[in-house]
């Protein structure tokens, strides 16, 4: 199995919540009540939409220097 590591943007919001976000996927985004909440669920969304590449035939993307 081959590893792709992708950098996430984490941001706090002013309600306290945190925002994550992968900018070399387009649209990969998810949010949690704590840091770590949301790098959980940037995570599985992460994971997601990958799958979701795969199967429509896409492939992973190519890594990049952000």
């Amino acid at each position: 199995m081959k590893t792709l590591v992708l950098r996430v943007a984490l941001k706090e919001e002013e309600d306290g919540r945190w925002s994550a976000s992968i900018p070399s996927l387009p649209g990969c985004s998810s949010w949690g009540y704590s840091r770590q909440e949301a790098l959980e669920n940037i995570k599985d969304a992460a994971e997601i939409y990958l799958e979701d590449r795969i199967a429509a035939g896409e492939g992973l993307p190519t890594p990049s220097d952000e």
